[in-house]
Formats: structure tokens, C-alpha cells, sequence
């Protein structure tokens, strides 16, 4: 049999357990050490198993992901994030939309506090969607707000995703999350004009609060932004230091996870309650991504082995006659295909170890790809019919939110998305400017 065939059964294998049920990391490293221990013996299989294992546990950075998790459950365990939320909406309660404007920034900064999609997809559901659906704001509206809101956790730094492609395609995660930082706050702001010109056009879809909710004294609305403003102050904590480089990045990681937890000690929110659920999460969190990346190492050192890429290299350009960008535009396409069932770590692990040493063999940034590969498993799982996140967002709303509202409110946000993803694609300095300044490439 051809290493073509081996590689392509390997893939196929996968497809199967997945589609059956099994656990990502499961169906990956399942097939990656049964593939290795037929192509060369027992002692190549555990070989092989044996040294990614090692190689995690030797991989320093990887220290960053419990650090930020944690930082994350302390901060929205403890309710630091409802007064962000309280903050935004008595400072932008007064102009039509302002509530929907303040949760996209709530999303930001939650982003900034945590790094994983879902976490912001949680928050924004339960604090957030309530409250604006109880001051009328249109549910398709306000729905769309919450998940596109949600998908700024995986770019914006510290995105735990991105730790996660820097392991797999051996990058710089320092220099992955600064160029998320400029692409994800464009995002933002491309959501924010599209909310407010929405809102301007037809003002029943986010009504002006009542005068009396936000005509408060000077002193407690400068109170609640003090308190609204602290999850920044821990992100300039923990990201100054590191940017400067006066810390590590695994350092920086301690100072923000410390940091919050000394301002949910001062606050006095931080209960054993609080405390004890943030440490499981977090236990739990990282236990799984160290699974996913150990499967995916594994399934990519047999295909190393076995000359898939150079081969797959080879089919695409000299049998086909594909351009590097219709290569990589076939890649992106592929990502929104699998979404239909996957989510972003998922999709990255199956296919990192074909589609990151192609994209460096076809001249492309690894570090611009990066930026790309997140952008675009957003757009992925939030397109109908079978989006991940359209089916999260269905299990979090309240039952006046039907599947077909979801739906139809997410379509103008992923043309919005899929923007971004272009003037990303054909300006790469947007990703890439930041982290060539900081470090000086």
C-alpha cells in the first residue's frame, strides 16, 4: 500500500470514530498510535506516543492555559463581569443601541479575561441577553450580538486556541497573540458600526433606556466605572509587563491569575463556592487541551513519517496546477465545511498536520495563518444549518428564542466576519504589523 493510501485511510479512520462519537483527542491519538505501531512495530509505535508525550510535558508555554483559565472562572465566578456589564449599561443607555454597543465591548474585555469562545458566549448569554431582551431590544438582534460577541474569545489575547495552533505549528505565542490583537478589536469595531447603523436606521431594535435607569449621581456612575474598568486593569497587569519584556509569558500568566484573585479577595466575593468551581473548570479545561494536543502531535509525527505533506504538496500544484492561493482558499473552505460538526480545536487538530507545514512550504506566514485559521473556524460554526455555536446559543436562550431566529440573526454578523477574514487575507499587515513592531522583525 502507498503512503498516499496509508495517509488517506489514517483520515478516513478518524472521520469514522468521530462521526461515531468518540472524544477528539480519542479518535485522534487512537488512529495515530494503531497507525504507528502497523507501519513500524511496537517498539516505533510506543516510540512515537512516548516522545510527544514527552514533548508536552517539556513544553514550557503550556503553563499559560490553566494560568488563564483560572483567571477567567475567578473573574466571572465572582461576578466582576456583571459589573462590567452594569458599567456599560448606565455610560451607554442613552443612545439608541448603546446596550447591544456595550455588550460587543463586554465581550472584548471578557475575551481579555479568559480566551475561549464559549466562556464568552456564557456570560454574554446570561447576563447580557436577558437584560436586553427585557428593555425590547429585538431578539434576532440582540441574539446575533451575543454570538458574534462570543467569537472575539479565540483571537483576542490570551486566546487559549491560539496557545494551542503555537504548540501544534511551533510558532511564537507571544507573537500569535499580538497579531490577533488589531484584527480582533477591527472586528469589533466592524460590529459596533453595524449595530449602530442598524439601530440608527430603524431605532425599535435597540431602544434609549428610560432617563431614569441612567440618570445616576456623578459619583456612582464613576464608582461603576472604576468597577466595570478593573477587568482592563488586570489585562494591563498581566500583558504590559510581558509586551515590555520585563516577564515571561509564563510569568505574565501567574501575575494575571493572581491578580484577579486579589481583586476578587478585595472585593470580598471570593467564597470557597467561588473558589472551588474555578479550580475544577480549570482542571478540567486543561486536562483536555494537554489530551488534544498530545493526539495531535502523535498524528502528526506519523505523518511526518510517512510523506504525506510533500505529497499532498505535490497533487495540489504540479497534478492539479493550483495557485498558492487557490490552495489556501480551498484550506479556508475546508474549515467552513467542518465546522457544520466541529469546533475550532477540533478542526485544528485533524487538519494542522497537513495543512501548517503546506502553508510554510507555499511561502505563506505561519504567524498570519494563524490569525486566519481562528478567524475563519468562527465563521465556520456559526453558519447554518448545522453551526456549533448556533446550537449553544440555542441551549442558553430563553424559549421565546427560537432555532430560526438564531438563524436568521447571525447571517448579517457572518458577512461582517467574512470581511474581516478579507481585508485580512489581502492586507496581512493588519495581523502581522503589531508583532513585527513589538519584536522588532
Amino acid at each position: 500500500m502507498s503512503y498516499e493510501m496509508i495517509a488517506l485511510l489514517m483520515f478516513a479512520s478518524m472521520m469514522v470514530l468521530l462521526f461515531s462519537g468518540q472524544r477528539v483527542f480519542g479518535a485522534i491519538g487512537f488512529v495515530a498510535v494503531v497507525a504507528a505501531l502497523l507501519l513500524w512495530g511496537e517498539r516505533g509505535g510506543f516510540d512515537i506516543a512516548f516522545a510527544q508525550g514527552i514533548k508536552v510535558m517539556r513544553w514550557y508555554p503550556l503553563l499559560t492555559v490553566p494560568m488563564f483559565v483560572f483567571m477567567g472562572y475567578i473573574m466571572s465566578e465572582s461576578g466582576i463581569a456583571d459589573d462590567l456589564y452594569r458599567m456599560f449599561h448606565v455610560w451607554m443607555g442613552g443612545i439608541s443601541g448603546g446596550l447591544a454597543i456595550g455588550t460587543i465591548g463586554l465581550m472584548v474585555l471578557i475575551s481579555a479575561m479568559n480566551g475561549l469562545s464559549v466562556a464568552g458566549m456564557a456570560i454574554g448569554a446570561t447576563i447580557a441577553l436577558p437584560e436586553l431582551l427585557r428593555r425590547g431590544y429585538d431578539k434576532r438582534m440582540v441574539t446575533g450580538v451575543v454570538q458574534a460577541g462570543s467569537s472575539l474569545g479565540i483571537l483576542v489575547p490570551p486566546s487559549v486556541v491560539l496557545v494551542l495552533y503555537a504548540m501544534i505549528a511551533r510558532q511564537p505565542v507571544g507573537q500569535l497573540w499580538l497579531a490577533g490583537v488589531i484584527p480582533g478589536l477591527m472586528m469589533a469595531a466592524m460590529f459596533v458600526i453595524y449595530i449602530a447603523v442598524r439601530c440608527k436606521l430603524n431605532p425599535a431594535l435597540g431602544p434609549v433606556l428610560p432617563p431614569q435607569e441612567r440618570d445616576l449621581p456623578k459619583a456612582e456612575k464613576y464608582r461603576l466605572l472604576l468597577a466595570g474598568l478593573l477587568p482592563l486593569a488586570i489585562f494591563f497587569a498581566m500583558m504590559v509587563p510581558f509586551v515590555k519584556g520585563w516577564t515571561s509569558l509564563v510569568e505574565s500568566s501567574a501575575i494575571g491569575a493572581i491578580t484577579a484573585f486579589v481583586a476578587a479577595v478585595l472585593k470580598g466575593r471570593m467564597t470557597f463556592k467561588v473558589f472551588d468551581t474555578s479550580l475544577k473548570n480549570t482542571l478540567g479545561i486543561t486536562c483536555m487541551f494537554m489530551w488534544i494536543i498530545l493526539a495531535a502531535l502523535a498524528f502528526g509525527a506519523v505523518f511526518d513519517g510517512l510523506g504525506a505533506v510533500k505529497a499532498i504538496e505535490s497533487l495540489f500544484t504540479e497534478k492539479l496546477g493550483l495557485s498558492p492561493w487557490m490552495i489556501l482558499i480551498l484550506m479556508q473552505l475546508s474549515f467552513i465545511a467542518m465546522g457544520t460538526f466541529l469546533d475550532d480545536t477540533a478542526m485544528l487538530v485533524i487538519v494542522a498536520p497537513l495543512y501548517i507545514p503546506l502553508v510554510g512550504a507555499l511561502g505563506f506566514d505561519l504567524i498570519w495563518y494563524g490569525v486566519l485559521y481562528t478567524i475563519t473556524t468562527q465563521v465556520a460554526y456559526m453558519t447554518p444549518p448545522f453551526g456549533y455555536n448556533l446550537f449553544l446559543m440555542r441551549a442558553m436562550s430563553p424559549p421565546e428564542i427560537t432555532l430560526i431566529d438564531i438563524y436568521r440573526s447571525i447571517i448579517p454578523f457572518v458577512m461582517v466576519m467574512v470581511l474581516a477574514l478579507t481585508l485580512v487575507m489581502v492586507f496581512p499587515q493588519i495581523a502581522l504589523w503589531l508583532p513585527e513592531t513589538v519584536y522588532g522583525k
